[in-house]
Parts: C-alpha cells; structure tokens; sequence
C-alpha cells in the first residue's frame, strides 16, 4: 500500500481513483453474449459455459438428488452458523417491510400508498473462487419476507459440474428451490432475456464481478430492473490513535482477499499509526490463503494521513465507500455527518466481516462511488409502491377549479374536460 501525506484537496479525486478495468471491452462482450443468448437460448448457455468456465453441461437447473447430496455434504457446525445468520437477517429486515401511508383530506378525497412484491426476482450468486452462500441469505431472505411469487438463483458451477453444497443448503433453508448452474455475463443474460430452461424475471440481484456487473448494467435495454450496480469489493477504514493495528490490518486483508481489482484505504491524522497497521498487515498477509489475490489489491490501495477530522469526512463523502469503518473514540459523533456510504461499521469491534455474514445488515451494496446515489439491498428493493386515491364527488368540485386551470395553462384541454364532465354531472 502506498502512503500520501496530507495531499491537497485538489489531489483527493485522483488518489481516490478505483482500479481501471483493462483488456476486454465489456460493452462489446456483453452485447456479443446477450444477442447470442437472445437468438439460441440454452445453446448459448451452453457454448458460454464451456468458454468461461470449463463445464460441460446438458442440464443447468439443479436436481433434487443435488439438494440432496448437499444435505449431506454440510457439515452441522456451518448449518447451525449460517441458522444464526439467517435468524438476524430476517429480524433486521422485518423491521424495513413498509406499511401502507395515508393522506385523509377532509374536503372529500384521499390518497394512500401500498407495497406489492415484484413477482419474478433473479439472484446472482458468486461461485468462482469464492463461493458466497452468504449471498443467497442476503438476497433469499428479504425476497422470500417480500413476497415475490418466483425466486429463482444463478450460480456459477465449479469444474465438476456441481453447485457447492453449502450454496444449495442455504438457498433450500431459505425456501429457494430453483437453482441453475449459470454464471457470469451469460446468467445474466438468461434472467434478462429468458430461455427454455431460465424464465426471464422483472428484477436481478446480486454481487459479482466486473463482467457480471457489466451486464447487470445491460440488461436495461431489455425492460429489466436491478438492485444497483455492485461490482469489486471497497473499503475505506478511518481511524485515531485509539485504533489497535492489529484490528486495522485484519480489517484491511478482510476485503482485500476478495479479489485482485478490490480496493482499501486507510485514513487517519495519526501519521505513527501508519507504521504499526503496515507491519501488523505484513505479519497477517502471510498467514491467509488468498494471499497472492491480496497482495495485488493491495497494489491499488493506500495510506492515506490528513491534517483534521474534518478533512477526513469530507474525503469519505467524496470516495462515498461501498463499506465504512469508524475506528475512532467519538464514532457517533461521527454518524450525521456520513452522506455517503454503504454500509458502517462503528467503533472497534464492528469488524466489516460481521456485516457480511451474520449482524443483519445486507452485505450487497453499491460500489465504484454509486453510494452516492443508490442505497444497499433491502426491503424496499424487492417491493414497488403502489399509489392509490378515492375522490368523493365534494372533493373533486373542490380540486376541480385547480386542475382545470392547471391543465389549461399546459394546453392540455382534454385533462381539464374529465374534471368538467364529472362536475356538471354530479351537479355539484
């Protein structure tokens, strides 16, 4: 990781730039995977499949001998774990399900608002080298809690062919029975377009990398919402002096071993802290397995020490981090100032890690500064807002004048007249 001493403000866009994506034109790749998935359906499933990841497959959806098998292979200590998990996910979420609003006016007319659950949603769960069941609570839970009529899961296979087993378990848990064997741009590509064996849905969720992310961002051409882009993992650690480099540099690796293209910051006024949580993550590095996929992201993060905790916010606002953690004595102080931000961890034991897994906040969440305008998975994003409204005949004599005015002025005569006909026959 690189260190920055106290850099200017008109230096902070260019230090805070998220890795680039090099090699592949996205663009051209997704439209080529997209016409090609239109045009052959199951067939361009399968001839992807074999090109990205090195499977040959007949079937993609899978089977209940598969669920099965899986029932078997999970061990009971990662059950009762992912049971834990799943019990404060759906109590954090429950709490989020809307209830109907009303405005009563008196004059004779009402309006009010309703949640209805989108019916068909696609989950994308990441399986390459980092199998995220975690991902199916995350998205399952929530969907299932919303009452979405078809949910269905997109996972990558491995090079057996097979689904991992702990993916399986939990999607089963969560009552999730339809699981294809599909990943990357070309899953996504089925749930947008739809084939013979995956049914197109009205809205994909889920994390990935930056072909999945891509194409998530395709798939509006074809009348198909998503949660939010969320592409490679973020985190962005402020810390004082009474942060423990220890917890700093786990923390750090924690999002780092995500992949090569994740990014970490460390920021603090505390320039001796950037030497303990330097040799703390040298020390760490070396006893985790995905060391060489850290060790590149590490490549694109940095230490970064300025002058004031004022400057501090103000950067965060500006990167406008997928994750944020408050290693900082006063952390609620902190909090009404953060305008952009995932998700936040305060204090020094709210480890990022208990977010993805297991506290109850949703751990897919917007990346590449889409914070600043999208908010992470929750409840409202498996449900539309319906609005309804009930004008007693009094009620439209009163509003009557103003829309007919309104509508006049705008040259739209028509809208006036259905509030004149009405009014003239009710004789009011």
């Amino acid at each position: 990781m690189n260190k920055i001493l106290y850099p200017g403000k008109e230096k902070w866009m260019k230090i805070l730039k998220r890795p680039e994506n090099r090699g592949e034109d996205l663009d051209k790749v997704c439209k080529a995977v997209f016409d090609e998935v239109k045009r052959d359906g199951d067939e361009a499933l399968k001839k992807y499949t074999w090109y990205f990841d090195r499977v040959k497959l007949e079937c993609f959806e899978v089977t209940e001998n598969e669920f099965q098998e899986a029932e078997r292979e999970v061990d009971a200590e990662l059950k009762e774990a992912i049971q834990v998990a799943k019990g404060n996910i759906e109590e954090f979420h429950k709490v989020q399900i809307p209830g109907k609003c009303e405005y009563v006016n008196e004059r004779g007319f009402r309006c009010w608002q309703e949640g209805r659950a989108i019916d068909r949603v696609g989950l994308y769960v990441p399986g390459g080298s980092a199998p995220l069941f975690s991902t199916v609570l995350m998205l399952a839970v929530p969907a299932k809690l919303a009452g979405c009529r078809e949910v269905v899961i997109c996972t990558p296979p491995g090079r057996d062919g097979r689904v991992n087993p702990a993916i399986l378990w939990t999607a089963r848990l969560c009552g999730v029975t339809r699981v294809f064997k599909v990943g990357g741009i070309q899953a996504i590509a089925a749930l947008a377009l739809g084939t013979k064996s995956v049914g197109r849905v009205d809205k994909i969720f889920g994390p990935g990398n930056r072909f999945v992310t891509a194409a998530k961002q395709w798939v509006g051409r074809y009348g198909v919402a998503i949660d939010m882009p969320a592409g490679p993992s973020e985190l962005m650690v402020v810390a004082d002096e009474s942060a423990r480099a220890t917890f700093v540099a786990a923390d750090l690796l924690s999002q780092a071993e995500h992949g090569p293209d994740s990014q970490v910051f460390l920021v603090t006024c505390d320039e001796s802290l950037i030497d303990r949580v330097e040799e703390e993550l040298n020390k760490q590095l070396n006893r985790i397995p995905r060391k060489a996929i850290a060790e590149v992201a590490l490549r694109n993060s940095k230490y970064i020490v300025l002058r004031s905790r004022e400057e501090c916010v103000e950067l965060v606002n500006c990167y406008a981090p997928e994750h944020l953690m408050l290693c900082v004595k006063d952390y609620l102080d902190w909090v009404p100032e953060i305008r952009n931000a995932g998700s936040v961890f305060l204090g020094h034991y709210s480890p990022e890690s208990a977010g993805d897994y297991a506290s109850g906040t949703n751990h897919t969440l917007p990346t590449n500064g889409y914070a600043r305008a999208y908010s992470g998975v929750n409840m409202d994003a498996f449900m539309k807002k319906i609005t309804f409204q009930e004008i007693m005949p009094e009620g439209l004599a009163y509003l009557g004048k103003t829309i007919e005015i309104m509508a006049d002025n705008e040259k739209l005569e028509a809208h006036g007249n259905a509030v004149r006909v009405r009014n003239v026959e009710s004789k009011i």
